[in-house]
């Protein structure tokens, strides 16, 4: 579930991102990213919309119940983190930290550092 809450939550801040925009930003295939798309919209979290400037793609937004969906599992991330950080952050500060640290782990996927291979 962890990816699919990183993928809702990257379509939440990028509105309108194709499949390939996703793939790059985590450094994976672009076919395993489409199939991650199938399943969301398969779920009702996603859906397709046809690209204005290129018919051979796609672009994916959130559906009500996808908003939905990413809205209450970053406060569950939240918690948990808040949790394992007793009381070293604050509210704000938590929410800092995981922000960071998803775009730590999205730039180690970018450059391959610790990915696993084949």
């Amino acid at each position: 579930m962890t990816s699919q809450f990183e993928f809702l939550r990257f379509l939440r801040d990028h509105p309108g991102a194709r499949v390939a925009d996703i793939a790059a930003e985590f450094a994976i295939g672009v076919g395993a990213t489409s199939k991650s798309a199938d399943r969301l919209e398969k779920q009702g979290w996603i859906v397709r919309q046809p690209n204005p400037s290129d018919r051979r793609s796609s672009l994916l937004a959130l559906t009500d119940d996808g908003s939905r969906l990413v809205d209450a599992a970053e406060r569950t991330f939240t918690d948990g983190l808040a949790t394992l950080m007793g009381d070293t952050l604050d509210g704000p500060g938590v929410a800092v930290t995981a922000h960071a640290l998803s775009q730590l782990r999205a730039a180690l996927e970018r450059n391959q550092i610790g990915t696993p291979t084949g």
